[in-house]
Order: C-alpha cells, then sequence, then structure tokens
C-alpha cells in the first residue's frame, strides 16, 4: 500500500493525469465535427474509453489510498461525480448523457493549484454576491415598476408589463443595445428619458457590477492570505487586527508620553 501511496501522491503521475485531462478535452471538441468523426471517429473513440480507463485506476488507486477521507475532500468527491457521470452509458434515453462528458474537463481545477484557488475564492465570494444579487433584484424592480408606469402606453413591446419593463432593464444592465433599441425610441414620445435610463444604468450596471468585483477581489485576497498563512505558519492578519494593533501602539504610546511629562 505505501508504493501504491507513493505512487498516487508522485507529482509526475500529476502531470501525466493533467496532460490527459487536456487530451481529453481536445479529443471531446473533435468529436462535435461531424467530419472529423467521419474519418477519424474509431480511433478518437479509443482514446477517449482508454483516457476514462485511466480515470478510473486513478480514482480506484485513490480510493484504495486514502479509504474514507478520500470522500472528506470535497475536490476529490468532485472529480469521482465526474469521472462517475462519465461511466453512466450514453445509449438510448440516457443519449443526452454523453454531452456531460465534456464535464471532464473541469479536472483541471483539482489539478491546476491557480485554479484551485480562484475557485476557492469564487466559493468563498458566493455570500457577498448573494446580498449584491438581492440589491440588483430590488433595483430591477423598482426601475421596472417605474418605466411600466412611465413608458408602458407608447412602448408596449418594451414595457407594456411588469415582466418585459423586467427583461427589458435587465437588457439595459447588460447595455446590449441600450441606445439604439431602448433610449432612443422612448425619447420620440418623452424627450426627457433619458435621464431615467442613465440613471438605472448608472446604478445597475456600473455601482452593482462593480460591487461584485469587489467582493470577488476580496474574496481572491483572503484565499492568497490564507495560503501564504499555511506556507509560512502563521495566521493571516486581517485589516481589522492591524487597526486594533495600531491603537493598542498609540495607547501605550500616550501613556509613556503621560509618564514622561509626569
Amino acid at each position: 500500500m505505501s508504493v501504491l501511496a507513493r505512487i498516487v501522491g508522485h507529482p509526475l503521475t500529476e502531470r501525466v493525469i493533467l496532460v490527459l485531462v487536456v487530451v481529453n478535452a481536445i479529443t471531446l471538441g473533435l468529436e462535435t465535427s461531424p467530419s472529423i468523426m467521419a474519418r477519424y471517429g474509431g480511433p478518437l473513440h479509443l482514446l477517449d474509453q482508454a483516457i476514462l480507463a485511466v480515470f478510473v485506476v486513478e480514482i480506484v488507486a485513490r480510493l484504495a489510498v486514502r479509504r474514507l477521507s478520500f470522500f472528506r475532500d470535497p475536490w476529490s468527491v468532485f472529480d469521482f461525480a465526474i469521472v462517475a457521470i462519465s461511466l453512466l452509458p450514453a445509449t438510448g434515453p440516457l443519449q443526452v448523457l454523453r454531452a456531460l462528458r465534456v464535464l471532464r474537463v473541469f479536472r483541471l481545477i483539482t489539478l491546476a493549484p491557480s485554479l484551485k484557488r480562484v475557485v476557492g475564492a469564487l466559493v468563498g465570494a458566493l455570500p457577498g454576491m448573494g446580498s449584491i444579487v438581492v440589491l440588483l433584484m430590488l433595483v430591477l424592480y423598482v426601475f421596472a415598476v417605474m418605466a411600466t408606469h412611465l413608458y408602458g402606453a407608447d412602448m408596449p413591446e418594451k414595457f407594456g408589463t411588469l415582466g418585459i419593463s423586467l427583461f427589458t432593464l435587465f437588457q439595459l444592465v447588460t447595455l446590449d443595445g441600450w441606445s439604439g433599441e431602448i433610449v432612443k425610441p422612448a425619447m420620440e414620445t418623452h424627450p426627457y428619458a433619458w435621464i431615467f435610463f442613465i440613471t438605472f444604468i448608472l446604478v445597475s450596471s456600473f455601482t452593482v457590477f462593480n460591487l461584485f468585483i469587489g467582493v470577488v477581489v476580496n474574496a481572491m485576497q483572503a484565499e492568497h492570505d490564507l495560503e501564504i498563512a499555511e506556507r509560512t505558519g502563521r495566521p493571516p492578519v486581517s485589516m481589522d487586527d492591524l487597526m486594533q494593533e495600531l491603537k493598542q501602539l498609540r495607547a501605550e504610546v500616550a501613556e509613556l508620553k503621560g509618564r514622561g511629562g509626569a
């Protein structure tokens, strides 16, 4: 078992699996071309099955080495689920699952430390992003109600109902055709409509989306600090900790000055 553990944990094994994941991603892309499949379908299918067999052997080996601790690691469970999906039959009613084989590409996340850090940061940012999504929904709802009352009669195809207004404003959030398709037609009957729409764009696209970026950046920084702390063996220092230490230093300096004056 110790030999198997050394093989599973060897950096060369990880590199080989990483190369196979990349090759498998390329083959899955090539299989979408009818002309390529007509000429090389057989070899590509054999290569795909061979790579899948290697993935299965690797997962079984990791299970044998780590046993129950394998399922305590979320990334290992992620690997296991992707390989298990790839083993499902892709014929008959389950033929739609054939497209799910492309999920094997996501094994790159578990093999590349930089990608794991990025995904970890995104997961850590989900609570903050959820709050921002709620804020965006509130902004959309308020402006959709106003737009329906203001422009629904003259532009029923864009603001006739609350649902249509929500969809139109979401299009404005993405800035897709905001000027030629929405704002300028509205200004034909409402010359000052640009004030309403520009205000909405500034609040939603620029302000709220920048909040998204800020949350993700903070999560990435926290993940980076955690990685440094794991390498150095020192706990990560937050801004609150620094401010607390600064206050303590100021108090100590003030106390020393008071003693000196006494």
